[in-house]
């Protein structure tokens, strides 16, 4: 597990630090959580555990479910697969239900969780809370007890999550002795690790105050991605990388941003993999279709694969510090 750099700042009450961990988890929003479930075991291999088995017999409060997500490991990667329809919050539905999956956004655990909440605040971003209520004072919203915040879309181009790293039993990552673990010849496709999660934006400065100004994170690339049809800024954070693409009017691409404008859309998520080829055969052998192929790329047809243009490419992106 790598982590990003120690981030000071310096907020209202006195000099603190904080730190982001690492990702916390994509959110991909689905119409059924036992149709993702089949597709992730039968395409990537991997199986899905949902959130309900954490209760361990405990008893939820009035208006509020547990049975609303499943998480499967990807090497790297924890995913989440929501169904709106069961994410009850105080007996009220917090997400909208979908007609087409689509992936929703992330966030990420953070070592001095409260004193980040007070660096966003003092940078002028607005935090909201589970009940979506924007949150006053010096204490972030809490879930259960622990500090647990959103940055609102209108500011930030998507809703991203903060909060500290909880020893979570669906998230293999956060045991002190988990390493990335290596290819398995059981893996169909070959994962070594993610490559980048593209998130496509006419604003790409939004998302730079907040990534660069604030988080801690680095441009490590910049330049135009002719597969994807887009400028793109590439930035080193924490575990991970992201790309902010604006994309060029006519494009797949663009025609999925389009939508959401003025705000962002999480497009898609790449990984690294040992052998293209192999991907290529199993993606063919699941029914997955392909989008576009090259010689070191393949993206799959999001009609065929949950709503998700899955990337798989055989080298990660110029300047990228964990391929030294």
């Amino acid at each position: 597990m790598s982590g990003a750099e120690k981030n000071a700042v310096s907020p209202s009450a006195g000099e603190a630090e904080f730190r982001v961990a690492m990702m916390y988890h994509p959110s991909h929003h689905v119409l059924d959580l036992g149709e993702a479930e089949r597709w992730f075991k039968e395409v990537f291999g991997r199986p899905s555990t949902n959130l309900s088995a954490t209760l361990g017999g405990a008893t939820l409060p009035p208006g509020r479910r547990m049975d609303y997500s499943t998480f499967t490991p990807i090497g790297d990667v924890l995913f989440d697969t929501i169904d709106p329809k069961l994410y009850i919050v105080d007996g009220v539905q917090r997400y909208p239900t979908v007609t087409t999956p689509h992936l929703k956004g992330f966030g990420w655990y953070v070592e001095g969780v409260t004193e980040l909440f007070r660096a966003l605040k003092d940078q002028g971003f607005r935090l909201i809370g589970q009940n979506d209520e924007v949150a006053e004072g010096d204490e972030p919203p809490s879930a259960g007890g622990m500090p647990l915040f959103f940055t609102l879309p209108e500011e930030t181009g998507l809703r991203y999550e903060f909060l500290p790293q909880i020893p979570f039993p669906l998230d293999p990552r956060v045991k002190p002795d988990w390493v990335l673990p290596a290819v398995s010849d059981e893996d169909p496709l070959g994962i070594e690790r993610c490559s980048h999660h593209t998130v496509l934006t006419g604003n790409p400065d939004r998302q730079l105050r907040l990534f660069t100004g604030v988080l801690g994170g680095r441009v490590i690339h910049e330049g135009r991605n002719e597969t994807l049809g887009a400028t793109s800024t590439y930035v080193h954070l924490a575990d991970a990388v992201y790309e902010f693409a604006v994309p060029d009017a006519g494009t797949p691409a663009h025609a999925d941003w389009t939508p959401n404008t003025p705000r962002d859309t999480y497009h898609a998520i790449t990984f690294k993999v040992a052998d293209l080829k192999r991907v290529e055969r199993h993606l063919k052998a699941e029914g997955v279709g392909i989008r576009t192929r090259t010689d070191h790329l393949i993206v799959t047809d999001p009609a065929t694969s949950l709503g998700v243009p899955w990337g798989f490419v055989d080298a990660l992106v110029p300047g990228d510090p964990r391929s030294a």
